[in-house]
């Protein structure tokens, strides 16, 4: 592949990942196993509330092709087949669910040295199509997707927005929801290794106009142990830790909690993953 500006789901991910990655309020257990054979078996069970769920993920890679299938406890199965490089600088991506026979999607995205294109269409009677595009290099890039439902011949979303990264540092502009809303973020990275970082995110809903300011952070305690935390101009707060208990085995342990709530009872939940 390419070493250009990257797709365009990848503008604004570093602030979104600070931010919504690992916090949850749900209790969860997972645990992966590999097979000499190549298979990565992954097991999930997930309490929200007074309801559980679970799943089973197989994934299997051979030669340029990756194959994911997920079993869940609604007897829902999911498939995702990747091939990589079909077609010089191409990667092509086909999903589908049984017994949601409509479900299927095929994606092929392209990757230059400066712009890379993503094309999806739905594999049904009435296909709805998504492009993106973005031009640029890995240190500045502008991109836009638009997504158009040929049933009534309407666009269903366009959005478009704007990285620059450096070393230590990385900023975006999108413009989004039809244009009604826009969202800057900035992220900077506070050691070499890039364990520890701060971020700081505004959106803001123009048909509301409604602003939120969201700030938030991480911090390596040591090499096993990470903190995050993040904050909004809501009162919400979210905190969570991080442990790798052996090589490969995380302990998540988050909680959020409405500040400016009456009862103010904070969410607390427990996620453990044990790997090989």
């Amino acid at each position: 592949m390419s070493k250009g500006p990257g797709l365009f789901t990848d503008i604004g991910k570093k602030a979104k990942d600070l931010l919504t990655r690992d916090f949850n309020s749900d209790q969860k257990f997972t645990v992966s196993t590999y097979s000499d054979a190549g298979v990565a078996l992954t097991s999930t069970a997930v309490k929200k509330g007074g309801f559980s769920t679970g799943d089973v993920a197989a994934q299997y890679k051979y030669k340029n092709a990756v194959f994911d299938v997920k079993v869940d406890t609604e007897s829902n199965i999911s498939t995702i087949i990747t091939f990589t490089e079909i077609l010089p600088s191409t990667k092509t991506i086909a999903s589908f669910k049984v017994p949601d026979y409509n479900s299927g999607k095929l994606e092929v995205q392209y990757f230059h040295d400066h712009a890379t294109l993503t094309t999806a269409v739905a594999l049904n009677q009435s296909p709805a199509i998504d492009v993106s595009a973005t031009i640029g290099t890995p240190s500045i890039a502008f991109g836009a997707e638009a997504g158009y439902d040929t049933t009534t011949g309407n666009f269903t979303k366009y959005t478009a927005g704007l990285s620059v990264a450096k070393p230590e540092s990385s900023a975006s502009i999108i413009l989004g929801d039809k244009g009604d809303s826009i969202k800057a973020s900035y992220v900077h990275h506070l050691d070499q290794f890039k364990k520890s970082a701060a971020v700081g995110e505004i959106t803001r809903k123009f048909s509301t106009n409604e602003n939120t300011f969201t700030v938030g952070g991480s911090y390596a305690i040591d090499s096993l142990t990470v903190v995050k935390a993040k904050l909004n101009n809501h009162g919400k707060l979210g905190a969570l830790l991080q442990h790798e208990v052996i090589p490969k085995s995380v302990l998540t342990v988050s909680g959020e909690v409405d500040t400016k709530a009456l009862d103010k009872n904070p969410k607390f939940g427990l996620a453990i993953a044990l790997r090989p």
